[in-house]
């Protein structure tokens, strides 16, 4: 299996809301960053204190990942559909797996999941509006599924660049190393 991952994928949420949204948009952050985005883009209210948390999380525990705040969600969508293509996770989409052969051709994706509700144009521009199921679920398990499967399994053995701190898979128990040949001097 092979370790490199050759797609340039960036996840964009919407409409992110400092106080209600912290923790979840947070969560979709270091789920794209474990199974392999490139980083992430964020609209809505501007929130420099979540950008700096997993940017410190990217030095501790590897790169390359790069956050980005976008005020106007439409001109992000608009720009990449110029470079490559743009995938709506959305419960009212078209099965995954019906849609995931064409999507996996592209070298750059970009994969946009909701918070608030959705405005009607996210729905219109998305080249491809996709449902990992057809309930309701989290923004998170949706996203953790279609990396997964877009990535074959392989983002799951991928070893992070510059990591300074590695889990050692134990059967029981927790144990961490640290690599101190990775610190950068401050």
């Amino acid at each position: 299996m092979s370790n490199a991952i050759k797609q340039k994928v960036y996840v964009l949420r919407l409409g992110h809301r400092v106080e209600r949204d912290k923790r979840v948009t947070m969560h979709i952050f270091l789920t794209a960053r474990a199974l392999s985005a490139s980083g992430v883009i964020y609209s809505g209210q501007r929130d420099p204190n979540l950008e700096k948390r997993i940017v410190a999380i990217a030095d501790r525990w590897g790169r390359p990942f790069k956050v980005r705040y976008e005020k106007n969600w439409r001109r992000v969508i608009e720009s990449w559909k110029r470079q490559g293509v743009t995938c709506h996770l959305t419960m009212y989409g078209i099965n995954v797996d019906e849609c995931l052969d064409k999507i996996s051709e592209s070298k750059e994706i970009l994969v946009i999941v909701g918070s608030q509700k959705v405005p009607k144009g996210v729905f219109q521009l998305a080249d491809f509006n996709i449902a990992i199921g057809h309930q309701p679920h989290s923004e998170i398990a949706a996203l953790a599924i279609f990396l997964d499967r877009l990535f074959q399994g392989n983002e799951l053995a991928r070893n992070f660049e510059g990591a300074k701190m590695k889990v050692v898979p134990q059967e029981k128990g927790k144990k961490i190393i640290f690599d101190r040949t990775n610190e950068t001097a401050r």
